[in-house]
């Protein structure tokens, strides 16, 4: 089977925009951009301003009511993403393709909005989809690789089809780790066969993390008003923290995950990224939603009419009661990181909150703590991915039609024929290990595992917040991006991660952006319990207005290989006008 080169087809993907504008389809924006923040950043370090609405600070109500006022439209909007894209691309390898249908679906929108009013307050808004969510479009749905670049999905992914509902714009497809980080132990997070690595704008040569790079970079530098995310252990929230944005992952079931690209079921959901937490809970009420070929979504069906802007008060922090969850986060090895959770800690309590420590749970007590519960997990939950990797993939591959190859035996051998395309940075180990398991969901030792993993990371969540009563935890989201090595792969320096619990359980976490080290965002996360994002969501909001950490990428080239905590240049610290202040597995899906 012939193969397009990957030049050609980002190539393809760029040429689009040129060509459309070249057509006065994309027609000139208006555009009268403030200064850099740093010169050095060039002209993608400019805040993006467009008919005297600036994008970096507005959130969707803000756009909304632009449009019904008249002073924004649809296609305008549409259009400015779009040449962004076009012009600061190359430098960050965001997008895989935009889509050629972009226009005319924003105009449609306009109509809609003139004529009908607006159907949601998504109407006219441009969304990315991770480039592992299914389209029945012109647009290509890849997962990176170019094993999928020749089939059409059958229909849309349930959660696009909610979006094109909502009345969104389907701006392309966001890069990633090329199968959402589970082919290879060695991979960089962020590369992708078809789109190639993708660049953390605050610090080009350092890490975006993944899976969902592209998605976060996407938001970040201001190149989609949203995107979506996917996760299995930390996709969404580790790339949101480290790009400086929100992320939500929403429980398990309460958004589909038909026609998404699978690891597992057991653990996969997608979620909205957002500059803001207003922006992301209004992108997640339009992705939820009953799917018949979602089994797990039945449970979503007593939450799915919650207004989550409803309990939004910059006073939603009054008068509750957080744990901090620090040890075993990997915390204690970053100073820069632990300064940050002090902070949060004092904005927290600034804000109303009483912030208790929820490390440890106290005796007696038959839960496993949060410190403890990732190694306990770490284990049985890889062992159980396997399994469900294999039985999943192949029910995917075996449905897509045209698909060749159908199987994942198929794209380990489609991988080794075309590797020095594929596996010209790091291998399959992952695949290869999955391939090597039964696949069988009824495996009596598969079903240990999985049943180990999912009851312990509940237990510590659920025993935490019930024993300490609380009504959320908090935990650091990330660490400072590594530097990003090809081949090499991730390094994982200074690494902090909380994702582990939430994923494995199937509960929700909400990043929101805590701080600086150096010049590298740092995000801090609010847990809770089962279908609680409607508690959790007021109190992510509280902590952003009342901190407002979220600063613009300054699109430094480097700053060297050295760790934050000793000193960052004066260049990267003086961008952000302020002083600088346990390696594991890459998150997944």
């Amino acid at each position: 089977m012939q193969v397009p080169r990957p030049s050609a087809f980002r190539t393809v993907a760029i040429i689009g925009v040129a060509a459309a504008v070249t057509a006065g389809l994309v027609g000139p924006a208006t555009a009268a951009p403030s200064k850099p923040v740093d010169s050095r950043g060039g002209p993608a370090a400019i805040r993006p301003v467009l008919r005297g609405i600036d994008l970096e600070s507005a959130t969707i109500p803000d756009l909304q009511r632009a449009m019904n006022r008249h002073k924004l439209t649809s296609v305008q909007l549409t259009s400015f993403y779009l040449r962004r894209i076009a012009a600061l691309n190359p430098k960050l390898h965001a997008v895989i393709q935009t889509n050629p249908d972009a226009i005319r679906i924003a105009q449609a929108s306009d109509k809609q909005r003139r004529h009908h009013g607006a159907r949601s307050p998504l109407e006219g808004i441009p969304v990315l989809l991770k480039d592992n969510v299914d389209t029945r479009d012109r647009e290509h749905t890849t997962a990176g690789s170019f094993a999928l670049i020749n089939s059409t999905p059958a229909r849309d992914a349930f959660l696009v089809q909610r979006l094109r509902a909502a009345g969104a714009v389907v701006l392309g497809k966001a890069n990633l780790s090329e199968w959402a980080n589970f082919r290879s132990t060695a991979s960089s997070s962020g590369w992708t066969a078809v789109g190639g690595q993708t660049n953390n704008p605050y610090v080009l040569d350092r890490n975006p993390c993944g899976s969902s790079s592209g998605s976060a970079v996407s938001v970040s530098a201001d190149l989609s008003t949203v995107a979506i995310g996917t996760e299995t252990d930390g996709s969404i929230v580790c790339p949101s923290g480290q790009n400086g944005v929100v992320g939500i992952k929403p429980t398990l079931g309460l958004v589909s995950r038909s026609g998404v690209v699978p690891i597992s079921a057991e653990q996969d959901t997608a979620g909205p990224m957002g500059k803001h937490v207003v922006d992301a809970a209004l992108t997640l009420e339009a992705l939820r939603g009953v799917d018949p070929s979602d089994p797990a979504t039945a449970a979503s069906a007593p939450f799915l009419n919650v207004n989550y802007l409803a309990r939004f008060s910059p006073d939603a922090l009054r008068g509750k009661r957080i744990g901090l969850w620090l040890a075993g986060t990997g915390v204690e090895n970053v100073p820069a990181v632990a300064q940050i959770m002090t902070d949060t800690v004092a904005a927290l309590t600034r804000l109303g909150a009483t912030v208790v420590p929820a490390d440890h749970l106290p005796p007696p007590a038959d839960e496993p703590s949060l410190a403890d519960v990732g190694n306990l997990v770490g284990g049985p939950e890889f062992e159980a991915l396997l399994v469900e990797f294999k039985h999943d993939i192949n029910a995917y591959l075996a449905a897509r039609p045209g698909q060749d190859p159908d199987t994942l035996a198929g794209l380990i051998a489609f991988n080794n024929r075309l590797a020095d395309v594929e596996l010209k940075f790091f291998g399959q180990e992952i695949f290869e290990a999955a391939e090597a398991t039964s696949g069988d969901l009824t495996d009596p030792a598969y079903l240990q595992q999985r049943q180990t993993a999912t009851s312990l990371a509940q237990q510590s969540i659920d025993g935490t917040i019930a024993q300490l009563h609380l009504d959320a935890i908090v935990a650091p989201t990330n660490g400072p991006a590594w530097v990003t090595r090809l081949p090499g792969g991730d390094t994982f320096d200074q690494f902090v991660s909380s994702s582990t619990p939430p994923a494995v359980s199937g509960y929700p976490a909400v990043t929101v952006p805590a701080g600086f080290a150096g010049p590298f965002p740092i995000g801090v996360s609010f847990l809770g319990g089962r279908f609680q994002e409607a508690t959790l969501l007021p109190l992510a909001d509280a902590f952003e207005r009342g901190t407002r950490e979220r600063r613009v990428p300054t699109f430094i080239p480097s700053i060297g290989d050295q760790p934050v905590g000793a000193a960052a240049p004066a260049a990267a610290a003086a961008a952000h006008g302020k002083a600088p202040g346990m390696p594991g597995r890459p998150p997944m899906d």
